[in-house]
């Protein structure tokens, strides 16, 4: 493929993301990947190759699909991978988020590598749901909450996290917020003793549900949401806020008529 035709068209870039909140902003960019991770969700219509986990990418068929560029994230993707890719004289496109405030930087660099401006669209998205937010009286109900990410062994998250800084924008507190580590390894115990209001559990990392309502709830009222909404960046951060405010604005509700 000349250069030329690299460039000629979004479309036409041959793209593979090993990161399933990228893999969910190409789609809607009108970017189609040619490969994407066992763990992104795209339409089975749509066809794409999977080309292994996150951690555990099958390097050889990425290399075999001649990409224009491959997207990683810092966190998810390892660092050997990325050398692999390098080595094998693969274009490659780090991303790294901790906050909301590192969502917009982070989708501009992508998007001049891509050649789009969507993220302009996703900037004003995203600084339309913080002003709605700061502005929502629900919200000034301020929760304190331990999160769980994890179960055998229970690990939650810090404030240096993408994660928690959604909920900071929500009004919530995280009870581990000031943790040394990113994710500590807890016990229910520990969870219980920092005196949250609720226990904030999400469909993943960990399949959290109302089976598990029994021993999370010995820490604190329950109140489950999309794992995806609280830890995908990207083109859905902005709907996100949203969805997970009225969560928690339906929690609130359900508190006071209790």
């Amino acid at each position: 493929m000349s250069e030329n035709e690299r460039n000629s068209s979004p479309a036409r870039l041959r793209v593979v993301s090993l990161v399933p909140s990228l893999t969910e902003t190409l789609l809607a960019w009108g970017i189609v990947p040619v490969a994407v991770s066992r763990f992104c969700a795209v339409d089975d219509r749509l066809a794409i190759p999977r080309v292994g986990g996150t951690k555990d990418p099958n390097i050889q068929k990425i290399v075999q699909l001649d990409p224009d560029l491959v997207l990683l994230c810092k966190e998810e993707n390892r660092l050997e991978d990325a050398n692999a890719l390098v080595e094998a004289g693969v274009d490659i496109h780090v991303t790294e988020v901790h906050s909301l405030g590192d969502v917009i930087p982070n989708l501009k660099a992508l998007a001049e590598r891509l050649g789009v401006s969507s993220w302009e669209q996703e900037r004003s998205k995203l600084d339309e749901a913080v002003e709605m937010l700061s502005t929502t009286e629900v919200l000034r109900k301020k929760y304190r909450a331990f999160v769980p990410i994890w179960r055998r062994p229970w690990m939650t998250l810090n404030n240096n996290t993408y994660g928690s800084s959604v909920l900071a924008a929500l009004g919530v507190v995280n009870t581990f917020g000031n943790s040394s580590e990113p994710y500590p390894v807890v016990d229910l115990d520990q969870a219980r003793d920092t005196h949250p209001d609720l226990v904030i559990a999400p469909s993943e990392p960990y399949p959290f549900s109302s089976k598990h309502l029994t021993e999370l709830d010995k820490v604190a009222p329950v109140l489950f949401v999309d794992g995806k909404d609280l830890f995908w960046w990207g083109s859905r951060t902005a709907s996100a806020l949203m969805r997970l405010a009225k969560s928690l604005s339906n929690y609130n509700h359900g508190q006071h008529q209790g």
